[in-house]
């Protein structure tokens, strides 16, 4: 059995590196690995850092694109018969790889979504308080709409890691090119009736000082992608 690590990276120097080398560190017993990076635009050093490292797959777009037409790239270069994705920052332990991919591996699930609020519970006072107030509230936003419409009880839609049995990605085109991609994603395959499990994952959230790109704007597109594939007839 293969897996196939999408990292879909754009103006990431910082941490580009340490994320291959952590990835490429996991030991997945018999399971064959394949990494692959889509530089999608880069242009701050990225691009030149991956062009250093061994041991991977690196596409590149020409012009940014968006993370979810990162991802799209990626899925359509895997080999692998299981396709997880990998964020090109430090937030995410791909010692979870384990973790996420077994549900698959046994045969139980098509799909497995790693859930952060399952062992995270953020605090919001305190010295170690979060700084992402808004963000955990719309965290659980997109979480409420999904289960009520989708009739599920999901915990995290919006964690990083997520694996698929690569056969029925090929089935679910994608139309999102930003970060609502896993919005529309999941929730055609849930209306496609897919086998879908959550496992606990461990997160450690990133400061905009730090690089963190998404923003108030992009929950409110994930909330309106979230209602309109709820309706829309499927392709």
């Amino acid at each position: 059995m293969k897996l196939s690590v999408i990292i879909p990276a754009y103006n990431e120097r910082n941490t580009i590196e340490a994320v291959v080398r952590r990835v490429q560190a996991v030991n997945l017993g018999p399971i064959e690995k394949e990494i692959i990076v889509v530089d999608d635009g880069s242009r701050d050093g990225t691009t030149e850092i991956l062009k250093e490292l061994s041991g991977i797959r690196r596409i590149s777009h020409e012009k940014n694109a968006g993370k979810g037409a990162a991802l799209s790239t990626g899925f359509r270069a895997a080999t692998g018969d299981i396709v997880l994705i990998q964020d090109a920052d430090l937030e995410y332990d791909p010692e979870d790889y384990q973790t996420v991919i077994r549900p698959i591996v046994d045969g139980k699930c098509d799909v497995v979504m790693g859930s952060r609020f399952i062992l995270y519970r953020p605090k919001f006072f305190g010295k170690r308080r979060s700084p992402y107030l808004t963000h955990y509230i719309g965290n659980k936003l997109i979480v409420t709409f999904t289960n009520l419409l989708y009739g599920r009880r999901f915990t995290d839609y919006e964690g990083c890691y997520k694996a698929f049995a690569r056969t029925i990605l090929a089935s679910t085109p994608v139309e999102a090119k930003s970060f609502e991609f896993d919005n529309e994603l999941i929730c055609k395959l849930m209306r496609k009736g897919a086998r879908i499990v959550e496992v606990p994952i461990r997160y450690t959230p990133r400061t905009y000082a730090h690089g963190k790109k998404i923003t108030w704007r992009h929950g409110l597109i994930m909330l309106w992608t979230i209602v309109k594939w709820r309706f829309l007839p499927l392709t």
